[in-house]
């Protein structure tokens, strides 16, 4: 299975957003290349929250050419297998962290959000990493710091969309976690 495959099916059992869910089928549909970077009408992009719930916490990036703090993320590459697995790749090499582990159940959001040229936008598919026991972060040549938040700190210092992605995954971290 192709990883465009891969995301038109985790796109269509999605449940939640319907309407930006069927902006992201939409684009699939008319843009075999729309998973890759070199797509300027747009791309899916994959990105994780890693989340310490044992310490009520996640570590966020400040991302080099943004100069923002971020949940770890970034652009889909050819070996990548599957969105998850994308997701799960960029978590580990932007945290450092060996042996993340995203919450089961598929993605946690979607975030559609515009960006500069010569691309137009990133259709970004959120997923939560489970950070494990005694995680030591390490930055990554893409971050200008790496730090954990607390989470009623995340809104002093991210965006909406980061501060929309923490609240979701609390929301559904007791049920995926444990079922």
């Amino acid at each position: 299975m192709s990883l465009h495959d891969d995301a038109v099916g985790v796109l269509r059992t999605y449940d939640g957003q319907d309407e930006l869910r069927g902006v992201y089928l939409e684009h699939l549909a008319a843009r075999p290349d729309g998973m890759w970077k070199s797509c300027e009408a747009g791309h899916v992009t994959a990105s994780a929250l890693v989340i310490d719930p044992e310490r009520g916490r996640v570590l966020l990036t400040l991302h080099k050419k943004l100069g923002m703090w971020l949940q770890m993320g970034g652009h889909c590459e050819p070996g990548d297998e599957s969105l998850a697995a994308a997701a799960l790749r960029e978590a580990t090499e932007e945290s450092g962290i060996p042996g993340l582990a995203l919450l089961p159940g598929g993605p946690v959001q979607l975030d559609r959000h515009a960006i500069p040229a010569p691309c137009n936008w990133h259709l970004d598919v959120q997923y939560a990493a489970l950070a494990p026991v005694g995680a030591v972060e390490e930055i990554s040549e893409e971050s200008l710091d790496l730090r954990w938040f607390a989470y009623d700190e995340v809104a002093a210092v991210a965006d909406g969309s980061v501060v929309r992605l923490l609240e979701r995954t609390r929301a559904v971290l007791p049920a995926r976690v444990s079922g």
